[in-house]
């Protein structure tokens, strides 16, 4: 037999306690031993008064002994599968060697197979075989059933995996008088907590079945409820039904429980099935429960169940019921408030002027469009039906006239206008008085039918910007000498400067090049991806081990891994080379001197001078990282001692400081919505691979470490190229855009050009919700104060990323850029709009949305804060529509603000 087709070991009885006639105590010992509930079942039945007092006694005590033996048994099966594994292990290795494999070569080949084929699979549910027989005794042999519950619901018997065992703990319940068996059920109901744990492990399940067999009346206990509802229903014929079937609709907690129940679902499973078919509770009370349910309140999510079941029963509406459907409309959820307008309209029920008017001024001041014109249809069939005069819907016209929609306020007009000969001298009155919250043009309108009405003035502008926040830019100091700690540091270069420090410090400490201790996973793995698998090897390497000194194919591919991390992995694959061939230079030249990630040229010139006079050469890689950290800006001297180099990286570093490649950037969108911005760089190739690599485009996202938060310093002077680099990775885990916040945040700071990347980074952030939103304005902000926003550039692709990411949502957004407005950012605010509306806005042919008006409406606010002036075509061309739509009243709000003379405004 194959060490792959073992059987997993199973617990059995250990020897030392197994007896030809045992006692009760021993029988139960080697019960529990055994880890079989049903047959420790059998034995405590079998036991005599005198035996359960004595075990009762005894258990608490056994409890840890119990444990104890049990983990032993685990323990020594889990080492005898390890010697198996390793047994199998040197017959494998052995086999090969015989057939003239080298033992290296054998060992890899049994590492690169998948474990499984080799592991000795020992349960881990094995350790815990105690618990459940143990359960099962004490609920045999303790006397009072408080002691029972007590033990059955013990911490010590809360390991994962763990459930009750039902059937034998019934059993041994069962030889116990009705009434204790009664007071337990009702116990154990009591102590349940509507927790998913107690529903997985069976402690809900094993109260519910205690309570039907033996009949007791359930405790009003919430929980119960809650986990009565969550186990598939069998109301024909559980005895429970009577009882809880009323609570469902009292209990919390049953909503969430069965928000996802459909009628549709498998037989037996949907409770909304089973409680119109089959529910021992009459269709009545059924319907008068859900209602009653609706009055107590919930979110949309807690009424789901509920709303479906009521419309499952489908109801006759009753005229008593009115004022209860009267009360659901002001505030209850959407659906619900949808349900009871239906109701009222149901073909039995006759509402008065008064309780129309009650309906309507509810529904007027709900958020959902569909409820408000529901609530102005009610008000037309209201007019259709009364006989005489309209006064009692006067107070709701009023009510239509304070909504926040235009389209509403302007559709109640008409409705006014058209019924003004139906109105006494009082309605009439009352509406006028009303109308004064009207705009102007709307309230026009009612002077003929109602004579003059005066409006309310407009509010002035109260905005005051506030003060521009001011960020202190990351601190610039020298960076610390090269670490000379490294066997005890190689696994831990996650600090931003740690990575650089430590391989400096390898190549100019010979003396501190130690083997690390311990055995790793070095020679199981076939290409090494992460940092500290280099620099262990380069350890070792230089201590003479032969697995590290065959490094050839451990360089994963560049497409395998992202284009940065990459880099940084060249960079130890090309000194570990350098070890091997003994062309270690005596430093590295590309090792930062100060803490914004730069390299001083003065610094870089003197360490080529100094391999010059020692006859070094260079390392490509060590080279091309040192170019790309030099700053923008240097001394004329430093570019004149650069000219007299001789070298061929002196001259190298000559003609980057005469001429520095620029990338032009961009970032091409899809068509298609839904699908990620693609990253593009462009240049010239400059003959240095290192530099080529970084300065094109950057493909989809690829595996990344933990070193992407220290990725500024392979590129501080290029952020645009770095935020192209960023790019592929603002969607990829759950955190989304945000995630990235504190890169993002360190561009404002670093060189180099910003563009389309940059101002994509920096919009996206303005989409982000939720606990994330304040820290993800925060870098447009820095933006502004460092003089980084590339803001026309950062509405264009905010733009995009409203039409065609779904994550982005234009509220989201428009209340960012409110509230970095009112913090002093309102002309950069205008900028970013000024780019954001022609691409977001609908075109010809495509339907315009409320996020369309309000983003429209926000622009002519920033616009007036900013003073702005010049026309946007987009803007023009809707505001030259017909209509009166929100859209166009926006744009044509916002095309008169543009078009106006600039009479300047200061911030």
């Amino acid at each position: 037999m194959t060490t792959a087709q073992r059987a997993p070991e199973r617990a059995c009885p250990p020897p030392d306690v197994i007896s030809a006639s045992p006692s009760g105590w021993d029988a139960v010992r080697q019960a529990v031993a055994a880890g079989d509930a049903a047959a420790t079942a059998d034995v405590v039945l079998r036991l005599g008064a005198e035996e359960r007092r004595e075990i009762a006694g005894r258990l608490r005590a056994y409890l840890g002994e119990a444990r104890k033996a049990a983990h032993a048994r685990f323990d020594a099966a889990r080492q005898r599968a390890r010697e198996a594994e390793e047994q199998a292990r040197r017959e494998f290795v052995s086999e090969h060697v015989d057939r003239g494999v080298t033992e290296e070569v054998a060992q890899g080949w049994w590492w690169e197979e998948p474990y499984y084929h080799h592991q000795q699979h020992v349960e881990w549910s094995l350790r815990n075989v105690w618990i459940a027989p143990l359960r099962v005794v004490g609920a045999g042999t303790l006397g009072g059933t408080a002691a029972v519950a007590d033990w059955l619901l013990r911490r010590d018997f809360a390991e994962w995996g763990e459930t009750m065992p039902i059937e034998p703990l019934l059993r041994v319940v069962a030889a116990r008088p009705a009434e204790w068996q009664a007071d337990l059920a009702t116990r154990l109901a009591a102590r349940l907590r509507g927790t998913r744990a107690q529903l997985d492990n069976g402690a809900a399940g094993l109260a519910l079945e205690l309570l039907r067999r033996t009949g007791a009346e359930p405790p009003a206990h919430e929980p119960l409820v809650v986990a009565w509802a969550s186990m598939e229903p069998r109301l024909a014929t559980d005895p429970l039904a009577p009882h809880l079937i009323p609570r469902l609709f009292e209990a919390e907690g049953v909503g969430r429980a069965l928000r996802d129940d459909r009628a549709d679902a498998p037989a037996g499973r949907s409770w909304l099935g089973a409680l119109a078919t089959a529910s021992p509770v009459g269709h009545e009370q059924l319907v008068a429960g859900c209602l009653s349910r609706f009055l107590r309140g919930g979110t949309a999510a807690d009424l789901r169940f509920f709303v479906r079941l009521h419309d499952l029963l489908d109801p006759a509406p009753g005229q008593e019921q009115v004022r209860d459907y009267l009360r659901l409309l002001p505030a209850a959820p959407g659906p619900v408030a949808e349900l009871a307008l239906r109701m009222l309209r149901g073909p039995g029920v006759t509402l008065s002027g008064e309780e129309v008017g009650e309906a309507v001024t509810a529904l007027l001041f709900r958020p959902e469009s569909k409820l408000v014109r529901a609530g102005l249809t009610l008000l037309d069939r209201a007019a259709r039906d009364a006989a005489g005069d309209l006064d009692d819907l006067a107070p709701a016209l009023a009510s239509a006239f304070l909504c926040e929609s235009y389209e509403v306020r302007e559709r109640a007009v008409r409705w006014a206008v058209k019924h003004a000969r139906r109105l006494s001298a009082l309605g009439a009155e009352t509406v006028r008085e009303a109308a004064a919250v009207l705009p102007p043009d709307l309230a026009a309108h009612l002077i003929p039918g109602y004579g003059a009405v005066e409006t309310e003035a407009a509010p002035d502008d109260a905005f005051e910007p506030g003060e521009p926040p001011v960020f202190d830019a990351p601190g610039r100091h020298p960076v610390r000498p090269a670490m000379e700690t490294l066997s005890g540091t190689f696994n831990r270069l996650d600090h931003e400067f740690a990575f650089d420090r430590w391989l400096d410090g390898f190549v100019r400490h010979p003396h501190a090049r130690r083997s690390p201790g311990g055995v790793t996973d070095l020679r199981q793995v076939g290409e090494w991806l992460q940092l500290e698998q280099w620099t262990e090897a380069l350890l070792r390497a230089a201590a003479g081990e032969a697995v590290a000194l065959t490094a050839e194919g451990r360089l994963p591919g560049p497409g395998q891994v992202a284009p940065l991390h990459f880099a940084l992995l060249r960079r130890c694959a090309e000194v570990h080379a350098a070890l091997v061939e003994g062309a270690l230079p005596p430093y590295l030249l590309a090792t930062p001197t100060c803490t914004s990630g730069h390299l001083d040229p003065a610094e870089l010139v003197a360490r080529l001078e100094g391999y010059e006079r020692e006859g070094v050469r260079a390392l490509p890689d060590d080279l091309g990282q040192a170019l790309l950290r030099l700053p923008r800006a240097v001394d004329p001297g430093v570019v004149a001692r650069a000219g007299r180099l001789t070298s061929e990286a002196g001259v190298t570093l000559a003609r980057w400081l005469a001429d520095r490649p620029e990338p032009v950037t961009s970032v091409e969108w899809p068509a298609k919505p839904g699908e990620r911005p693609r990253p593009l760089v462009r240049h010239e190739p400059t003959g240095i691979a290192f530099v080529d690599a970084l300065f094109c485009d950057s493909p989809s996202r690829r595996w990344v470490s933990y070193y992407q938060s220290a990725w500024w310093l392979v590129l501080p002077s290029d952020r645009e190229v770095l935020a192209m680099h960023l790019v592929p990775y603002l969607y990829g885990d759950w955190r989304g855009p945000g995630s990235l916040q504190p890169e993002i945040s360190r561009l404002c700071h670093q060189e180099g050009p910003a563009g389309e990347g940059m101002a994509l980074l920096l919009g996206i952030l303005l989409g982000e919700e939720g606990w994330a939103a304040e820290r993800c304005r925060e870098p447009l902000l820095r933006a502004v104060a460092t003089g980084s926003l590339p803001a026309v550039e950062c509405g264009r692709q905010l733009g995009r990323c409203l039409r065609l990411l779904d994550r982005v949502r234009p509220t989201v957004v428009v209340r960012a850029l409110d509230e970095c407005a009112r913090r002093g950012a309102h002309r950069e605010v205008w900028q970013i709009m000024s780019g954001l509306l022609p691409v977001y806005l609908p075109g010809p042919g495509e339907r315009a949305t409320t996020a369309h008006t309000r983003t429209l409406e926000f622009a002519a606010e920033v616009a007036g804060w900013a003073g702005a002036r010049g026309v946007i075509p987009e803007v023009a061309d809707l505001a030259a529509r017909t209509g009166s739509s929100g859209l166009v009243r926006a744009a044509r709000r916002l095309h008169g603000q543009l078009a106006q003379e600039d009479t300047g405004r200061g911030r």
